[in-house]
């Protein structure tokens, strides 16, 4: 049966287009991966399907009754909820249909028979309806996706505004998996979610009868949860289906290329030598027919486009001088905000090392960094960082309000950089002039961390502070920043959730989970 239809969808921004002319079926129980490099539309794909955005051209058609849920990249949660609150509004149209079961009680105090006959077939209707639904066991229904997501430890009274980036995805999820939708729209689920919780979500997917469609870059999850892989190919604006999961698209999408290059250099063979036979004999009389009967062949040829190859991303760190042997030493350090999120820590880091700071969202691993770095204050104790130390950091999220474009953030940057300078360190991170010259705060999730990676690679540090850099990034981008990293001369501190990224990186893996208060 078929949730979903998409019927020559056309849409672009500007002169920029995204899709041309694209249909796209989803069967009932189908697990489908949404792949594409950074920029290719996959998000705008979600937002047109959702309605959140009008397509330019074409027709979204969903099956009567279908409940679609979605998990955005850019979701934003009200203050005053608490968590639990927010889990629970999951059930809402199962509390509203109590309110009116309670309501038809009130009313039958005062009923005619024909009155009462009809109430307590309604009463009868919804009662079955909030007992199939397990309406009575809600309470630890939320404790149980809670406790999956690692949120029973911050406490369900806590108001969600309280909470890190990574704590409120992992809450909106929760809130989407207990609604239990006959169709989940997952847009990179796992950026901020950590191993042991990746490992629950994997699971839960795994046996999810629904459908769903799932934006991820992280592979090995990508793999594990898939039967069908859709491909956003910006070569084409089209949106291509392959069975298997992404090893499997790749291998067939690779022989696809390799047809339509051989098919492509064919063609031009065949145009060239058409072109040279008009020439060379369109004047002589004998053979002006056959000049023109070729020359009709050519301005009926369907002409097959070459591909361009998408620019690779290149990120080569600079170095700075040497800084001394010892890189930060804490004394007594306390972090947090309020509240400590820490026990007193005496830690230090040495030239030379690449420690990765791992552990549950939320128990202090950005505090630490900003604390190490100055940017907030410390609750108690010190922070003394080393001589000549030149630092780089990379932000996890930009402004959702900044309204420059890339072209001006990175020219704020480095005032002393000439255009065409800027423009080449950009189009160095794989961003195209349309990228360039868009706002930042349009461009993909993935495109925002190449322009922070942009300012970072073009000044020189001994230091690299890394708040999980890899969020966002496609395939390609990801391994030229693991192929940048070792190669680095300096000291690297890092935030990161993904171990097949950092393990050959790593002298020292530090579980934060073993200092903070929060757990």
């Amino acid at each position: 049966m078929s949730i979903l239809n998409v019927e020559h969808l056309t849409h672009g921004f500007g002169d920029r287009a995204i899709f041309e002319d694209v249909s796209f079926r989803l069967l009932a129980g189908e697990h489908i991966g949404l792949v594409g490099a950074n920029g290719e539309g996959k998000s705008t794909f979600m937002n047109i399907i959702t309605g959140k955005l009008m397509p330019d051209e074409g027709k979204i058609e969903w099956a009567k009754n279908v409940k679609a849920g979605y998990l955005d990249q850019h979701a934003v949660l009200k203050s005053g909820m608490s968590i639990k609150d927010v889990l629970a509004s999951a059930f809402e149209p199962l509390f509203a249909m109590e309110a009116r079961m309670n309501e038809l009680y009130e009313k039958m105090a005062d009923a005619t028979e024909e009155e009462m006959t009809e109430y307590m077939e309604e009463t009868g209707t919804i009662q079955d309806v909030l007992t199939n639904r397990d309406f009575y066991m809600i309470d630890a229904k939320v404790e149980e996706v809670a406790r999956a997501l690692g949120l029973l430890d911050l406490g369900l009274d806590r108001d969600v505004t309280e909470l890190s980036g990574g704590q409120r995805t992992k809450i909106l999820l929760g809130k989407l998996l207990l609604e239990k939708p006959d169709i989940l729209l997952l847009d990179e689920p796992t950026n901020y979610l950590d191993a042991e919780h990746i490992e629950w979500l994997k699971k839960y997917l795994q046996d999810y009868e629904n459908a769903f469609i799932l934006i991820s870059h992280d592979i090995p999850f990508l793999n594990s949860v898939i039967n069908i892989v859709y491909h956003m190919d910006g070569n084409f604006h089209s949106l291509d289906r392959y069975v298997g999961d992404y090893d499997k698209f790749l291998e067939v999408y690779e022989v696809k290329k390799a047809q339509r290059e051989a098919a492509y250099n064919r063609q031009q063979q065949e145009i060239s030598e058409l072109k040279d036979f008009v020439a060379r004999n369109k004047a002589r009389v004998a053979t002006r027919n056959m000049a023109m009967s070729r020359q009709k062949k050519l301005d009926n040829m369907d002409i097959i486009e070459k591909i361009q190859e998408k620019p690779k991303p290149e990120f080569n760190f600079r170095n700075a001088r040497t800084p001394g042997r010892i890189i930060f030493e804490t004394k007594d350090l306390v972090i947090g905000y309020d509240e400590p999120l820490s026990s007193a820590l005496n830690i230090s880091m040495e030239r030379g090392s690449r420690i990765v700071l791992t552990g549950a969202n939320g128990i202090g691993k950005t505090t630490l960094l900003k604390s190490i770095l100055g940017l907030i204050p410390a609750i108690k104790g010190s922070v003394e960082l080393g001589e000549n130390l030149e630092i780089g950091y990379f932000q996890q999220e930009m402004s959702p309000d900044i309204e420059t474009t890339c072209l001006q953030e990175i020219w704020n940057e480095f005032p002393g950089f000439s255009q065409y300078e800027v423009r080449s360190a950009l189009a160095k991170c794989g961003l195209t002039t349309k990228h360039i010259e868009s706002k930042c705060k349009v461009l993909s999730g993935g495109e925002q961390a190449k322009v922070r990676l942009c300012k970072l690679i073009n000044r020189e540090s001994n230091l690299l502070v890394l708040d999980e850099p890899t969020n966002h990034l496609d395939v390609d981008a990801k391994e030229e920043l693991h192929r940048a990293l070792k190669a680095y001369k300096g000291s690297i501190l890092m935030v990161c959730h993904e171990p097949e990224f950092y393990e050959d990186l790593a002298t020292q893996v530090w579980d934060c989970s073993k200092w903070t208060t929060k757990i």
